[in-house]
């Protein structure tokens, strides 16, 4: 216990959210990935609002551009927040040849060809991490929701997990790899976790456990910094928040829309089962990690473990009588559409089922990126 750094978390008074949403820059004509990031910020700079500038960050790779919201009440307020960033990024990018790619992985780009965005941080990543560092040609959403009390976070992580399997199920963009299909809905959540620190959380109940982590962490030179632990679901306890870092890249507002609204409704929910004094429910991490396994492999297919006795259920199933569940308290958070809009994704196709679609249409992963980008506009 000699290693143990005391971490404040900054609690936020109400449930609000924020969200991250990652996107791939490509050529309007090859349709391969685009190192033109540092381009695209230029003229970010030149902007007369000096708000963009908050809103739109760099990420690893100059293939990327990160959407980010101020601190929103709904995911009302955080989609038209993202949908004006949006609108910025895209008038930009259409003038330097580029369109944005909203899924986890691109079809057939290579990673050897990507240009690492400049700063100590990033090339400290690869020069560690190597091979599977530069293998990160992978892109996401991430949701922060407020807490109000350190003590709720981790058995919110923990029993979160819980829910694992639909969200990745949901979300599940990312079935190409290099030119190839992978046999997986989700071939990113397989390869983020090969990076040290990143991948499932570990499952503890007590921050004090946490603070001992973080310390043991830091004195082995693990990490240096509390945002290097890369966890699925993380505390942030800076922002006051839980991050969910669970879903791969989305395509369409719509679809985006109702993954947060669900995430919103899902930490609320467990946030207030605290407060009524219940404890929450946890499954062992052998079954999170078999369901996280299921999910990505399987998607919308997945057959879940849904409770600690072992019980299985198709996770669409499952998600049908969770939407109902959590319906009273997407009403309290000003959603109750964006929640319901999750019951469409299934019927539509998952991204992955739609990419896979595409190319048994025209044999051509030129097609399946031109696809994704046109669902931007829907």
């Amino acid at each position: 216990m000699n290693n143990v750094r005391p971490i404040e978390f900054n609690s936020s008074p109400k449930p609000t959210i924020g969200v991250e949403w990652e996107f791939a820059l490509v050529d309007k004509e090859s349709r391969d990935l685009s190192n033109s990031a540092a381009r695209l910020f230029e003229r970010v700079s030149e902007l007369d609002n000096p708000s963009s500038g908050d809103r739109i960050h760099k990420e690893l790779l100059r293939n990327t551009v990160e959407l980010v919201t101020g601190i929103c009440r709904n995911t009302g307020e955080a989609i038209a927040d993202l949908s004006e960033s949006l609108a910025v990024v895209r008038g930009i990018a259409d003038d330097i040849g580029v369109d944005l790619f909203g899924a986890g992985t691109h079809p057939f780009a290579q990673w050897s060809t990507q240009q690492l965005t400049p700063g100590h941080r990033y090339a400290e990543l690869i020069e560690r991490t190597q091979w599977w560092g530069r293998q990160m040609l992978i892109w996401g959403v991430h949701v922060h929701v407020g807490i109000n009390h350190r003590d709720k976070v981790l058995p919110i992580v923990s029993s979160l997990l819980n829910q694992y399997p639909h969200l990745l199920a949901l979300s599940a963009s990312s079935p190409m790899w290099s030119g190839q299909d992978t046999g997986y809905a989700s071939n990113r959540a397989m390869m983020f976790q090969q990076l040290p620190t990143a991948g499932l959380p570990f499952q503890f109940q007590q921050w004090s456990e946490f603070e001992a982590f973080v310390g043991d962490q830091m004195h082995t030179g693990i990490i240096e910094h509390l945002n290097e632990i890369r966890w699925d679901i993380r505390p942030s306890p800076n922002l006051g928040t839980v991050e969910i870092r669970v879903c791969d890249g989305v395509s369409t507002i719509a679809e985006l829309a109702g993954l947060v609204a669900l995430i919103h409704c899902l930490v609320v929910d467990l946030d207030r089962r605290l407060d009524a004094g219940e404890q929450l429910p946890v499954m062992a991490p052998w079954l999170v990690q078999e369901n996280k396994w299921r999910a990505a492999r399987y998607g919308l297919d997945a057959i879940i473990i849904t409770d600690s006795d072992c019980n299985e259920r198709l996770v669409t199933d499952d998600l049908t009588d969770m939407l109902t569940r959590l319906a009273p308290i997407a009403k309290d958070l000003d959603c109750v559409d964006e929640l319901a809009s999750v019951a469409q994704i299934p019927v539509r196709g998952g991204s992955y089922q739609r990419q896979r679609q595409k190319f048994a249409e025209t044999g051509d992963m030129v097609a399946v990126v031109d696809s994704i980008v046109t669902e931007l506009d829907r």
